[in-house]
């Protein structure tokens, strides 16, 4: 039964990580904020949710702690970057009765205790990859319940940084597991650290590129194409 489990859960995250691969470019080509965007934005993060969930069972019946780790970091961003979409409305600031949801709460300390966990595990053990995610996962998180206790509203279109990161660094945890299960040529830790070293540059660029716009008084609807979601309790 176990076997059986293991292997048809093999394959569908196999399945969902290779849709989500070649679908987070297309998200990114086209028009931000638009029909396409949104349309494989979606895609994206269900291919994430499943991909990341069928590694921490698999993971967890395996006895694969860093691995399990891994999983639980790209669910974790992959929630950031959706969840970042129905936070517009706290850049109106709790004056005018804007507030972190209660799940968007519970899903930035959850993820501070597992990150804190996987710092902890990395610098115990000695693996280098689990420091490096543990720590941006700690500065996420830590940033995140930070903002959240702020009363003051939002800088402009803070929401929609989050968005990118979030998204971003799922794709980067994916590609890294990928990489280390995979790509058995690339030295370790490399093989794990490399998407990092690829892609954090490009989003540096692009979050810098937004905040100077939004510094001189563009509106996040003049940059992108903005849809009000409804905020959850």
């Amino acid at each position: 039964m176990l076997t059986t489990l293991l292997y048809y859960t093999r394959y569908l995250h196999i399945a969902a990580g290779f849709i989500g691969f070649f679908v987070a470019p297309v998200a990114l080509a086209v028009r931000k904020g638009g029909t396409a965007h949104r349309r494989w934005g979606q895609v994206f993060f269900w291919a994430m949710v499943v991909a990341g969930s069928t590694a921490v069972l698999n993971a967890s019946l395996k006895g694969l702690t860093f691995l399990l780790l891994t999983g639980i970091f790209s669910l974790y961003l992959a929630a950031f970057g959706y969840r970042s979409l129905y936070q517009k409305h706290l850049a109106v600031g709790r004056d005018q009765g804007a507030r972190p949801a209660r799940l968007d709460w519970l899903l930035a300390s959850l993820g501070l205790l597992v990150f804190g966990g996987t710092l902890a595990y990395g610098a115990i053990t000695g693996i280098v990859p689990a420091v490096v995610f543990g720590l941006i996962g700690v500065l996420t998180t830590g940033r995140q319940l930070a903002a959240f206790r702020r009363r003051g509203p939002w800088p402009a279109g803070q929401w929609l940084l989050n968005h990118m990161a979030g998204f971003v660094g799922a794709y980067i945890a994916a590609v890294s597991a990928f990489s280390a299960t995979s790509l058995h040529f690339i030295p370790g830790p490399w093989n794990f650290l490399w998407p990092t070293l690829v892609f954090v540059p490009p989003l540096a660029w692009a979050s810098r590129r937004y905040k100077a716009r939004f510094r001189q008084g563009q509106r996040p609807s003049e940059v992108v194409e903005v849809r009000i979601q409804p905020t959850m309790a």
